[in-house]
This record gives C-alpha cells, sequence and structure tokens, in this order.
C-alpha cells in the first residue's frame, strides 16, 4: 500500500529524521507531501562555496544533508515531495528513480497548464531537475531534484529526498546561493511563469500523480490540512484513486470563515470538516460503559494523602482522569512533573494555562520518594509542556528518572513526555537516561490535529516517536476518538504509529471537560474499541489498549510487560497494575 501524508510545513531536520525512520521500519510505501521554513541545504558532493551569504543573515538555516547534488533552498510556498518508497536491488534504480520524480513534476505542470512552443517543459542534459524553456536561450529552473538510496531493516532498497516545486516562493532567496552549482541558467516558479495555481491546486495535481506513480493509481492519504469540503469524500483528487482527500497546510481566506458556532478551537474543528452542530450535549446522559464508579476507601484516601503530603501533583486530578477512583484505591497514580501550568492550551484538555512558575528542583526527589513508599512496580512520570523553559522541561523529567532509579531501583519507569518544540537535543536529554518506556501522544488523526491541539504537529509527534525507536527504547503512543474521526483514519494513525517504531498504542473516548472545551461528536461503542485494537496488532503494534475508558497509563505496568515480554496481542483495557492518565502533553 501507498500512505501519502501532506504535512505542512516542518522543519527540515526533522522531515529527514521521519523519512529515516520510514525508510528502514515501515512495511508500506509512504509518500510525504509538505513545505520547509526557510533552509539551504547541502549535498554530499556541495561546495560551501556555493554559499554566497551567511544564512542566519537572510533567517534561514544551513543543513548538510547526505542527498546528491549541490545547494538548494527550500522555504513557504514550495512544494516539496518525499517519496520513501522501495526500489529494485540493482544499479540502476537509482536513476530510473530521479527519471521518475522529474516526469511526476512534468505531468503536474502539463495538468497546470504550464508550457508551450516558448516555454517547453522538460529535462536539461547534465542537469537533474525539471526546467521550462528547453531548448531556448533562457532555460529557468522549476524544480530541484536531489535522491539518496538506504537498506531498510529488512533489507529492502528505500528513496530518501524527493523533489522541490517552485510554487509561490520567494525567488530572492535563491540570489544568496549558486543554484545546485548552476551559473548558467536561472530559478523560476509557478507564479513568475504566469500559473495562477493555488498551492491547494498544485498539491491535488501531485497526489493523483504520485499515486500514480507508487501506488498503482491507488494511495491512502491524510493530511493535517483543512479538507475540501466541496466535495464528497473531501478531494478534487478522490476520484482518481487518492483516498482520504486533502488540502495543502494554509488556510485561505474562504476556509476562515462561515464557522458558526463555539470559541476558536470549535470554528477550527468545523474547518477540519467536522458538523459541530451534531455535538454531543454536555448534560447528555453518558451511556453505561462511560460511567466510571465512585470508590472512595481507604486505599484511595492513603493513596491521596502519600501524593499530597509530599506536595505533588497528579495527572490524575488535574486533568480529571475518570480512572481515578480504580487507580488510587489500586495504590497507583501518574506523577505530573514540572509545575501543573501547561503553556499551550489544547482544545481538549483541562490542565491549567495560567502563567507557569518556576521549577521546584526538590520535585524529582519526592516524586522517586513517593514512588518508594508506594512500592510501585511501575511508576509513570508525565508532565505539562514548558515552552517557556530553553529545554522545554526535559533536564527535570531526566533528573526525575534518575531519582526514581536512585530510590526505587527495582521500578520501572515510563515516561509521558511533550514534543519539546521538536528540539533534537532537549529530547536526547531524556533518551540518554533510557526510560523503560517512552510515551508521546499523537492524540488525533492527521486531519483535527490543527483544531484538538494546534501548537503541536503530527509530523512532529512521529518524529518524536521516530527519535526514541532510533535511541533503542520502548516507545508507546495514544490517541482519543470522538472529536469527528472516522474509522479508517483511526486505522491510518495506528499504522503511523507501528511505522515509526512504536510498539504500545492506547485508544480511549474523548470525554468533555467543560463547555468551553471542544464537543464529543459522538460515543465510540466497546465493540469498535475491540476492532481498533485487533487492526492495531494486524498492523504490527506490539500491544493496544483499546477502551471507552482507557487512558494514556492505563494498566500501563501489564501494557509494557505485554509488549516487551511476548509482543503477542491486543487488549481491551487488560488486566495488570493499573496506573491512571488522562490528556497528557502533546
Amino acid at each position: 500500500m501507498l500512505r501519502i501524508r501532506v504535512i505542512g510545513r516542518a522543519p527540515y531536520e526533522e522531515a529527514l529524521d521521519l523519512q529515516r525512520a520510514l525508510a528502514s521500519r515501515a512495511v508500506d510505501d509512504y509518500v510525504l507531501v509538505l513545505e520547509h521554513p526557510h533552509t539551504y541545504t547541502l549535498g554530499v558532493r556541495g561546495d560551501p562555496a556555493h554559499v554566497l551569504t551567511d544564512p542566519e543573515a537572510v533567517g534561514a538555516r544551513l543543513v548538510r544533508v547526505d542527498r546528491g547534488g549541490d545547494v538548494t533552498y527550500h522555504g513557504p510556498g514550495q512544494l516539496v515531495v518525499y517519496p520513501i518508497v522501495t526500489v529494485p536491488d540493482d544499479p540502476g534504480s537509482g536513476r530510473r528513480h530521479v527519471h521518475l520524480l522529474e516526469e511526476v513534476v512534468i505531468d503536474v505542470l502539463g495538468a497546470l497548464g504550464v508550457g508551450g512552443p516558448d516555454a517547453r517543459v522538460g529535462r536539461r542534459d547534465g542537469y537533474p531537475g525539471v526546467w521550462i524553456g528547453v531548448g531556448t536561450s533562457s532555460p529557468r529552473k522549476i524544480a530541484a531534484v536531489g535522491v539518496r538510496i538506504v537498506r531498510a531493516s529488512d533489507g529492502r532498497r528505500r528513496t530518501l529526498h524527493g523533489v522541490a516545486l517552485n510554487v509561490e516562493c520567494d525567488l530572492a532567496m535563491f540570489a544568496h546561493i549558486v543554484p545546485c552549482g548552476i551559473t548558467d541558467a536561472a530559478v523560476t516558479s509557478l507564479r513568475s511563469e504566469g500559473c495562477p495555481a493555488s498551492m491547494a491546486e498544485v498539491v491535488s495535481a501531485m497526489l493523483i500523480r504520485a499515486a500514480a506513480a507508487w501506488g498503482a493509481g491507488n494511495a491512502e492519504v491524510q493530511s493535517v490540512a483543512w479538507p475540501d469540503r466541496s466535495r464528497s469524500g473531501g478531494s478534487a483528487a478522490a476520484g482518481a484513486g487518492v483516498r482520504g482527500g486533502v488540502r495543502d497546510g494554509r488556510e485561505s481566506p474562504a476556509e476562515t470563515s462561515g464557522a458558526s458556532v463555539g470559541p476558536p478551537s470549535w470554528r477550527r474543528l468545523e474547518r477540519a470538516g467536522v458538523d459541530v452542530g451534531a455535538r454531543v450535549s454536555l448534560s447528555a446522559r453518558k451511556p453505561p460503559w462511560l460511567r466510571a464508579p465512585a470508590r472512595m476507601g481507604g486505599r484511595y484516601v492513603q493513596t491521596g494523602r502519600e501524593v499530597h503530603g509530599l506536595g505533588l501533583a497528579t495527572v490524575c486530578e488535574e486533568a480529571g482522569c475518570p480512572n481515578i477512583f480504580e487507580c488510587w484505591s489500586a495504590g497507583t497514580a501518574t506523577f505530573m512533573v514540572n509545575g501543573t501550568r501547561c503553556t499551550r492550551a489544547c482544545g481538549f484538555c483541562q490542565v491549567d494555562t495560567q502563567r507557569p512558575l518556576p521549577l521546584d528542583p526538590g520535585e524529582p526527589e519526592r516524586v522517586a520518594r513517593a514512588v518508594r513508599r508506594m512500592g510501585l512496580s511501575h511508576a509513570v512520570v508525565t508532565c505539562v509542556a514548558r515552552d517557556d523553559l530553553p529545554d522545554g522541561g526535559a533536564a527535570a523529567i531526566a533528573d526525575t528518572v534518575e531519582a526514581i532509579r536512585r530510590n526505587a531501583p527495582g521500578t520501572a519507569v515510563e515516561v509521558l513526555i511533550s514534543d519539546f518544540r521538536g528540539d533534537a537535543a532537549a529530547l536526547a536529554m531524556v533518551l540518554d537516561v533510557r526510560p523503560d518506556v517512552l510515551n508521546h501522544n499523537v492524540e488525533t488523526v492527521a486531519r483535527l490535529q490543527r483544531a484538538v491541539r494546534p501548537s503541536a504537529g503530527y509530523a512532529r509527534s512521529l518524529t518524536v516517536l521516530a527519535r526514541a525507536a532510533d535511541a533503542g527504547l520502548t516507545v508507546k503512543s495514544g490517541l482519543m476518538v470522538g472529536l469527528g474521526e472516522r474509522e479508517d483514519e483511526v486505522v491510518a494513525t495506528l499504522a503511523d504509529l507501528c511505522s515509526v517504531g512504536a510498539s504500545i498504542a492506547t485508544i480511549g473516548q474523548y470525554l468533555r471537560p467543560t463547555r468551553s472545551h471542544l464537543p464529543v461528536a459522538r460515543w465510540w461503542e466497546e465493540g469498535e474499541f475491540a476492532r481498533l485494537a485487533e487492526i492495531g496488532r494486524e498492523l504490527g503494534l506490539a500491544h493496544v489498549v483499546a477502551s471507552p475508558l482507557t487512558r494514556s497509563s492505563y494498566h500501563a505496568g501489564a501494557a509494557a510487560q505485554a509488549a516487551t515480554q511476548d509482543g503477542s496481542g491486543a487488549a481491551l483495557g487488560g488486566p495488570g497494575v493499573p496506573v491512571s492518565a488522562v490528556g497528557g502533553p502533546s
């Protein structure tokens, strides 16, 4: 199967790490469609002298990469396509792949009406890429191509990098380099050539041809962008074997108007294709499978005393977890570090978003003391997002892991972390202390990301998980259902999690905390959760915990044990030492 992911704007290094993870682990072929912020990349044979200006002086970065070619530019308004596809194991496969990339772009330009007698589109001998004005005195490069072929973990040859098509980017940025080392030709864009096509139209044309080139005319598509609701199924590409439907990664004036109800987060949800008018009323009685009994016996009280006596916070309380009675009565809790105030305001989470307080340097040791006193065999530590801190709070999380290891050396430690704004160095602080499980929630399907967690990103979350898997950790992620997603989108998300190296997934019903939070679109039934768990296992996940009341750390110890011991199956709220969490960081 070919899986196409339109991921909006992504930093170059994050997209590259995501490519590498997919190339190494994914069973299916992928195509990533995106834009980059202002970036110059220098290939393995590139000449540093071709970088004429300090990139930082023009608001860009320079990244040395392992593709072929010289120096090129990536930036807003440029459509980048990265096929991570399997190619034959022969010396000529790389050249044929480059030729196919060029052919795809040539076909796209033809579909958009670019070219003609005085502006022939095609190749230029000796110069990879796609050109306009071939055979004339003024050839102009409109698309750059650079690739690398690597070995997957199963021995297949997979492709990295791809093609960058200039749609409406700032061509002045090319003046600071010698593009692709070429001095005798100009760089152009669709807009400069008089083509009025929007990025959305270019993306749509590209998807059809990508599906034909690498998916035999058929592809499964997911996008973080707003769907085109003018067509049934959501896309101009839907009738050409491209399932899922996408738009480009930005809003247009037409897309930002017309939402009729609710706060901004609701309007984003409506633009993502969810009928918020059909929401479940906050006062509606929950179905029986979503009612957690409130039992506050002696063990529950004792757990509260242990936590509160040490001045600690738990996500059980701060995020209103429905499983608090079960878990605290079993003598467990999920500790929340780095304070109780989050710097993000995700539409589903009730954690406080006031201005954060300074970190408490004594918190790691107190958490470790609580773990020892409570006799936990599997401790879960989560955190609020702390975008106000240079490291996003990563060092404090690492300190907490190490403190638990000193005070309770027999306890397994699971961390549920934020994305640290994509900072690889911050993430490395946590990876270096080797938690037994690294959990980071993707939270929802690609289409709903911007509505549900506008300060995070689908591709960024996949990259965090990929980097943790590359470090050799047991990797876990989770998502909610009930926000307006379809089952096929949930399945696609599970496939993506597996493809980047996650081995454990959790799926639970979204419960709206207050009237100001995102509405519930519908209640998923118990049988649907069981089916998702089974599908997750079939996709290759070692363990899936899926039930209406499942939360990120629900039965965390049992899930980790099942995934690492035998990796044999999916569970529907299975038995084990329960540890509770809900609405963790994005």
